[in-house]
C-alpha cells in the first residue's frame, strides 16, 4: 500500500514559445521527475524528453533494497547523459543540448534524490521549507565564496549560467542524497521558472495552506505566472501519508 500522493504540473509559461521541461511521475514504482530542457533552439525539449525516458527504462523493474535503488538513480543519470550526446552527435544543430534535473525515490520509510543543475527540489515539514539541494550554477558558485550577497544574486544578470548539466559532457558530477521519511512531509521538485518568479517565503505558505495536493501544485504555477511567468514553469509535490 502507497504512503504518498503525487500530483504535478508542467507549464509554457508567459513568454516561451515551447515548453522545453518534462515531468513524469510513477505512483506505482514510487518515483517521480522534473527535468528542464537547456540548448534552446538545441532541442532542450529532446534532451528532457530523454532523460525521462531513461527513468521509466530503468525503474520498469524497480529495485528492491535502498543501496540498490541508489546506485539505480546514478545509472539513470549516466544513461541519459550518454543518450543526450548520442543524439546531439548524430543530428545537426543539436550541439549544446542538455537538461537540468531531479530525481525523487520513495522507498518505504526513507527518499533518494539525484540532483544536477539549477532545478530544485524543497522539502516542506512541521510548517518550515528547506532547501535540499544546491543549485550548480555560477551564481550559487559566487555566493559560496562570500563574493555576492544573497539579494545580489537574485538578481544577477548571470543567475542562469549553470555549471553542471545532464548531457553537456562525460561522466558529469550528480548530487544523491537519501534520508528519511516522516508523515506530513511534502517534496518540492521544481525547474527554475518557479523559483525564479515566486520567492520561498511565498513557496512555504502555499505548501501550508489547507488546500489538496492538486490545487497546491496549481497555485504555485498561477503564482508564478502572476509574476511575469519568463519561463516555462514545472512542479511536482510527493506528499507523505
Amino acid at each position: 500500500m502507497k504512503n504518498f500522493l503525487l500530483s504535478g504540473r508542467t507549464d509554457l509559461g508567459q513568454r516561451r514559445k515551447r515548453n522545453e521541461d518534462t515531468i513524469f511521475m510513477d505512483p506505482d514504482r514510487g518515483f517521480c521527475l522534473v527535468a528542464d530542457g537547456i540548448g534552446g533552439t538545441a532541442a532542450g525539449h529532446i534532451a528532457s524528453q530523454l532523460f525521462a525516458d531513461s527513468a521509466r527504462n530503468l525503474f520498469s523493474a524497480m529495485p528492491e533494497t535502498e543501496d540498490e535503488k541508489y546506485e539505480r538513480v546514478q545509472k539513470i543519470f549516466l544513461n541519459a547523459n550518454d543518450a543526450i550526446l548520442d543524439y546531439a552527435g548524430t543530428h545537426a544543430g543539436c550541439e549544446g543540448m542538455g537538461c537540468t534535473a531531479e530525481l525523487l525515490v520513495l522507498a518505504g520509510k526513507r527518499f533518494i534524490l539525484g540532483h544536477i543543475g539549477d532545478s530544485r527540489t524543497y522539502r516542506f515539514r512541521s510548517k518550515e521549507l528547506k532547501q535540499l539541494t544546491k543549485d550548480h550554477s555560477l551564481v550559487q558558485e559566487q555566493l559560496d565564496q562570500g563574493l555576492i550577497t544573497p539579494e545580489e544574486a537574485a538578481h544577477h544578470s548571470f543567475k542562469n549560467v549553470i555549471l553542471r548539466a545532464v548531457g553537456i559532457k562525460k561522466n558529469p558530477a550528480l548530487d544523491v542524497l537519501r534520508g528519511n521519511l516522516f508523515s506530513g512531509d511534502i517534496f518540492l521538485l521544481c525547474s527554475d521558472g518557479l523559483t525564479d518568479m515566486v520567492s520561498d517565503d511565498a513557496i512555504k505558505t502555499l505548501l501550508g495552506s489547507k488546500a489538496d495536493l492538486e490545487e497546491k501544485v496549481n497555485r504555485l504555477v498561477q503564482e508564478a505566472n502572476a509574476n511575469g511567468g519568463k519561463d516555462n514553469i514545472s512542479v511536482v509535490l510527493a506528499q507523505i501519508l
